[in-house]
Parts: C-alpha cells; structure tokens; sequence
C-alpha cells in the first residue's frame, strides 16, 4: 500500500471516530482514531483521541495525545490548549499556564480565542484578576461576538470594583 492510501485510510477512519465521538460512542471512536493513527499519524487525529479521553475522564490519557500531535505538528495549537484545559480541569493552574501561552503563539489554530480565555481562567483560580482581565479582554479582541469572554470580563469587573 503506498503513502497515499495510508493517508487516506487515516482520513477515512477520522471522520468515522468523529462521527462516532459526535454520536457519543466514545468507545468506538477511541479505536477509530487509534487506528487512524496507525495508518499515518496526524496531530489532528492525535488531539481528537486526547479529547475523547477527556469525555471518558482519562485526562493523563487525553494529555499524553496531546503531546504525541505536538510531536508530529509542533504548529498546531490545539492540544497546546487543550492540555491547559486538562491541566486547569485537574486543578493545575500554574501548570497549565505555559501550554496555554504556546498556544497563543501558535501558527496553526483554528479557534485562537480559546486559549485567551483558558488562561484567564487559570489566572481567575489563582486570584491574578487583572491578568485575567486582560487575557479575557485579548479574546474578544480576537473574537468580539464570544459571549464567555464578554461575561467573563464582566464578572472580573464586579469583582474589582
């Protein structure tokens, strides 16, 4: 079989594990992206199998994913982000600060308001509101109709004055 039909297979057996994660089969889908991952490893793949451990609750699982896709495409942020969010999940605040940071830098990211608003969240647990503040204030920069980040500044606001 060459490279393109692995490619292929993969990308084939990630819709079914999205599909199937999207149905809530989340057992089914854990085997499709795994295998997925065989025929040719994608961070894409790699993060989507951390985010269904997410949903069982296997977030060391959902983390170690998240760093195999950051070794097979260290551009892409997702699971940067998606670590802090498991690392802030797990009550690790000051942990999840760095992941959060490299996602904000990263040059391939679909959703980059995301980690703006984790990392306020981290700063909010930590009782660092001003940062928080302004890391909320940088997601509506990046995505002015996000309704969590405007009710989170809001939130900080009352909470400071």
């Amino acid at each position: 079989m060459g490279a393109d039909n692995f490619i292929e297979l993969a990308a084939r057996l990630f819709q079914q594990a999205f599909d199937a994660q999207m149905r809530g089969d989340l057992d089914l889908a854990v085997d499709l992206y795994q295998r997925s991952t065989e025929a040719y490893p994608t961070a894409e793949a790699h993060t989507f199998l951390g985010w269904t451990y997410s949903f069982l609750g296997r977030l060391e699982d959902a983390i170690a994913e998240c760093q195999r896709a950051i070794g097979v495409d260290p551009e892409f942020g997702n699971p940067y982000n998606d670590i802090g969010a498991y690392l802030i999940e797990m009550g690790r605040h000051r942990e999840a600060i760095p992941w959060l940071e490299k996602a904000t830098r990263a040059r391939r990211y679909e959703a980059p308001h995301y980690p703006h608003l984790n990392l306020g969240r981290a700063y909010v647990a930590l009782d660092m509101f001003s940062k928080a503040l302004e890391e909320f204030q940088r997601a509506l920069e990046i995505r002015p109709d996000y309704e969590g980040a405007r009710e989170a500044v809001a939130a900080i606001k009352r909470k400071l004055n």
